[in-house]
């Protein structure tokens, strides 16, 4: 299974290179791999119905399982399981999907530039409810819970120009988000009380956890509302039928097979343990059959075909919930099998509303007339699908319904009539909306239409439909097939007792029941034409949706408030809120317990330690009494510096390079943002305000003393003393601080990395985000053609490449082999000196960083540091020869190193789950090369380290660099050209 799911994957990420060598067609290509996963599902059918699904992994009868180690800590493993529940439904998720994709083939347009990302979306969704319905681990479940939900957001908004179909994304994800939110913290009560998040070990204990009682009553009743948010059961409903923006494709399969199955899977998955729980019964039965009559009602008074289908599959969703929630065997048993009947029907009917709107340009049934005419294919499949969701005989959605009402016929509770009774009214809605659907598409109106323009569907088109609605003919016939899934199943509740699916079970109590079911939903559907009069329905109570949307707007009104009296625009302000929230939360907490106080004091280790602090706090001063703001940034930079040598002095040189690196570059961004910045600042000896400055002298007051509290309050030995030997035997590096950063500490230094180029891009972003319009601005006042300003200034790039190719033909007349931007300086900004010592020092520099990086796990360095020095070659070039020098000197864009690094230390983390270890797993490799020699696999995340770095220092220097120096120049090529000659001749000196 964790091929498939791994196809799955990669193929998505394949979609865009197949879509744009094959156009549509690459539809057909990717359905392959779901119709493979298919096959191989029905070879694996032997072992899942073998197995007994009660037994944990690993037993000699359990389901077939992969293990595998993730993060041992926090008690997480990718664990897959496939069991008779996740067979049933991945034959649905694969199956249906398959055909959805071939669909897909005729569906789109062959120009249409996004099929490529939307397949890849489709296919990748596939995947993550592969993932989601075989995962043992539930919060690898809930990974792949919420991946749906964004997938789901990016497809019910594909089309990106409509303004409904935005909309309707938005609030499936937020209702879907918000239930996935509430889910989590009931998952994480269950998983804590059961003392492990493997599902097969957390329902193994089920008994020990309702003996609980409160604490699991709550733990279940939240997960269960991620469930009904997810299946869209009442009150969260609305987000479906608006979900109907979406391209019918993804209707047909993640609104009617897949994603809302997702909710109806984990209602199925934990009714054998928790059924017994106090909140179940009202959540799921109640719930379900209250949603399956609102959806089933409002199905009959919609005029749009697809929203007739969406109310239609709300109803049926929270029908399936509802006997899922019965909890005995039999519920179990006719749940399954009326579920694989739903996802095989209601895919049918969304793509034959697809196959409609596609050759009519409509779907609105009372402009529809006569269809069945022409298109005769379309109206017997969809004839099968829609006679099939309404239980007629012969067809499996009939033979799964017949085994609901024998499930209910046998409930021996006190709601037990409650629930047959919201059932048979629930059934007879779905027989009144079937009837409306398929008349309102193929019948032909008593009103005189204009005929419409339209031809029958191609043979290829229809094919996907004909497989399903065969399909539903043939297990209406022949329900043995699928029969042992839901025996299987069953016997998780209790059974499996005298259970089976038949075409005709005789003349008994469920036969009567489907025969009042028909009845009154004939009754509902002649009694339509007395309240369809097009008038907008009348509540009594406001609806969930409208709910919804105050809501909402309740909060973007508070969220405008808080933001106009905050975001003031003010940096000072901003830093003023952050400083007091540090100051409160911390000290208030330091305050209101007991806080030791040591008794030892050393004020110095060292004699030079007094004088570095004083050096300090020197700096400190005079950094916020300085005029100026590049004297400020300067004596910024001493404190900085100053710590550099205190973490020498006490015998840190690790950090101390590292330190020294840092405040350099940080000394360099710095300077070249000042450049865009007034000169002089506001704040002097006269103009102190004293409520800034009591504000930062008792947050400095504050860290002192709950630095000192901290260090007194030790009563244990220290953690760090453990490492050496952690970083030598486990790490196999001399280096601590390395080993500790691409080892022992992976986890945080790849979340930190991840950061770190997030809030470069997003600086990045700012600088540039205005380049557009200031550039327009500044063309009014510069030559056409200008290098700088003039082409650069709509940001094309033939004005990039327009500017690189004259330097390079400024540079050609010199006879020096690199460093030729230099050239392309005016003359006041050229520097002989530096220009001689940045060539002496270039190279020097990038060997040293590459010897820091390979050699860091031993001796003070690595990637981090490695990737500083690299930055700071590129910065000494840069000052040298300028921002057409820095393009030459480093062609690879800061993106690219920056995507690359990140992808090559996440490489290094998978590559040992692939081995059968732990996530970031390290190994040592030893050999001989003129010696005895160790590599240390993770130096390869090291390097990507050492990539992402470099890429953020460019990307500085590119922004506040490069672009600084682009928006302050305003000379045309000509004025450049006169400057460079006579910076060569002399001229003008």
């Amino acid at each position: 299974m964790l091929i498939i799911l791994t196809a799955l994957f990669v193929t998505a990420l394949s979609c865009p290179l197949i879509f744009r060598a094959l156009k549509r067609n690459g539809f057909y290509v990717v359905a392959v791999v779901p119709a493979v996963g298919f096959i191989w599902l029905l070879t694996r059918m032997p072992a899942v119905l073998s197995a007994d699904n009660s037994l944990a992994n690993g037993a000699p009868n359990a389901p077939p399982s992969v293990q595998m180690e993730w993060i041992p800590g926090l008690n997480i493993a990718l664990n897959f399981r496939m069991d008779s529940l996740a067979a049933t439904i991945l034959l649905l998720i694969l199956g249906v999907g398959a055909l959805v994709l071939f669909y897909c083939a005729r569906y789109f347009k062959n120009d249409d530039p996004q099929i490529g990302g939307f397949a890849a979306k489709m296919v990748a969704f596939a995947g993550a409810m592969t993932g989601l319905v075989t995962a043992d681990d539930i919060i690898i479940m809930f990974i792949f819970w919420e991946i749906t939900s964004v997938l789901s957001y990016l497809l019910i908004g594909f089309s990106q120009a409509l303004i409904t179909a935005r909309r309707s994304a938005m609030n499936a994800l937020i209702i879907t988000t918000l239930g996935g939110l509430v889910m989590l913290a009931g998952i994480l009560m269950l998983g804590a009380a059961a003392g492990s998040y493997q599902l097969s070990e957390i329902l193994a204990s089920a008994d020990a956890l309702v003996a609980m009682g409160t604490f699991t009553d709550v733990a279940v009743a939240l997960i269960i509302v991620g469930a009904i948010s997810k299946s869209a059961l009442v009150p969260f409903h609305f987000w479906l039928p608006g979900a109907m923006a979406a391209p019918t494709p993804v209707s047909a399969y993640l609104h009617a097979a897949a994603m809302v199955k997702a909710g109806v899977y984990l209602i199925a998955r934990l009714a054998p343990g928790f059924a017994e729980t106090a909140l179940w019964a009202p959540m799921t039965v109640g719930i379900g059959i209250l949603t399956m009559l609102i959806g089933g009602y409002r199905a009959l008074k919609q005029y749009d075909l697809k929203l007739i289908l969406a109310f239609g599959t709300v109803s049926q969703l929270g029908f399936i919930i509802a006997v899922f929630g019965f909890g005995t065997h039999e519920a179990a048993f006719a749940a399954l099998a009326m579920t694989l009947a739903h996802g095989l029907f209601k895919a049918t009917l969304f793509l034959s509303v697809g196959i409609i709107d596609h050759n009519t340009g409509t779907r609105d049934i009372r402009k529809l007339t006569g269809l069945g005419r022409v298109m005769p294919i379309l109206a017997t499949t969809t004839g099968i699908a829609a006679a099939s969701m309404a239980g007629v005989p012969l067809l499996f959605g009939f033979v799964a319904k017949e085994a609901v009402y024998e499930a209910a016929l046998h409930l021996d509770t006190g709601w037990s009539l409650a629930a047959l009774i919201g059932i048979l009214l629930g059934a007879a809605l779905t027989m009144a909306y079937s009837l409306r659907f398929f008349f309102g598409a193929f019948g032909v109106k008593k009103k005189k239409l204009p005929a419409l323009q339209c031809k029958a569907p191609t043979l290829i088109f229809l094919a996907p439909l004909l497989v399903l609605s065969a399909a539903t003919l043939f297990l209406g016939l022949y329900p043995q097939l699928v029969e042992p899934l839901a025996i299987h199943w069953s016997a998780a509740q209790g059974g499996p007792g005298k259970m089976h699916l038949l075409p005709f079970a005789g003349f008994n109590a469920a036969l009567g029941l489907s025969a009042i079911s028909v009845g009154l939903g004939l009754c509902f559907f002649w009694l339509r034409h007395r309240t369809d009069t097009g008038a907008p329905l009348r509540r009594m109570i406001t609806s969930a949706e409208e709910i919804y949307r105050m809501s909402v707007n309740v909060l973007d009104k508070a969220a405008i408030w808080i933001t106009g009296r905050t975001q003031r625009g003010s940096l000072s302000f901003y830093l003023g809120v952050i400083l007091v929230v540090v100051l409160v939360i911390p000290l208030a907490i330091a305050l209101t317990v007991y806080t030791p106080w040591p008794t030892n004091w050393i004020i110095a280790d060292h004699p030079a330690q007094l004088l570095i602090g004083a050096v300090i706090i020197a700096g400190a001063v005079v950094a916020i009494t300085a005029p100026k703001r590049f004297m400020a940034v300067l004596m910024v930079s001493v404190t900085g510096y100053g710590m550099v040598a205190i973490f020498a002095l006490q015998g840190a040189p690790d950090l101390a390079l590292t330190q020294l690196l840092v405040e350099t570059i940080v000394l360099v961004s710095f300077v070249l943002a000042l450049r865009a910045l007034p000169k002089r600042l506001w704040v002097g000896l006269t103009k102190i305000k004293w409520g800034r400055a009591i504000l930062a002298i008792s947050l400095a007051l504050m860290v002192v003393y709950i630095a000192i509290a901290m260090m007194a309050a030790r009563t244990e030995a220290r953690i760090s003393l453990a490492w050496p030997d952690l970083a030598y035997y486990d790490g196999f590096g001399k280096n601590i601080v390395n080993v500790a950063l691409v080892d022992m500490r992976v986890w945080d230094t790849f979340g930190e990395i991840t950061v770190l180029s997030a809030a470069a891009t997003g600086v990045a972003s700012l600088i540039f985000a205005g380049r557009s319009f200031g550039n327009r601005v500044r063309a009014h006042h510069v030559a056409p053609g200008s290098i700088d300003a003039g082409s650069e200034a709509i940001g094309t790039k033939d004005s990039k490449e327009t500017e690189l190719r004259i330097a390079r033909r400024f540079a050609s007349s010199s006879n020096q082999d690199w460093l030729m931007a230099g050239n392309t300086l005016v003359a006041e900004r050229r520097s002989i000196i530096f220009e001689v010592v940045t060539r002496l020092m270039f190279h020097t520099v990038l060997i040293m960083s590459v010897y820091t990086l390979l050699t860091g796990h031993n001796t003070p360095g690595g990637g981090f540091a490695g990737g500083l020095i690299a930055g700071l070659a590129l910065t000494i070039r840069y000052l040298a020869g300028g921002r057409v020098e820095l393009s030459e000197s480093m062609r690879i864009a800061p993106g690219m190193l920056i995507g690359g690094g990140i992808a090559l230390a996440g490489l290094a983390g998978i590559v040992p789950l692939l081995l059968g270890d732990g996530i970031f797993t390290t190994y040592a490799l030893e050999f001989w090369f003129f010696g005895e020699h160790k590599f240390v696999s993770s130096t390869i995340f090291d390097i990507g380290v050492y990539l992402v770095v470099l890429g953020l220092v460019q990307d500085v220097l590119r922004s506040l660099g490069s672009e600084i120096d682009s928006l302050s120049e305003g000379r045309s090529p000509v004025d450049r050209h006169d400057e460079i000659q006579s910076s060569r001749t002399g001229v003008g000196r």
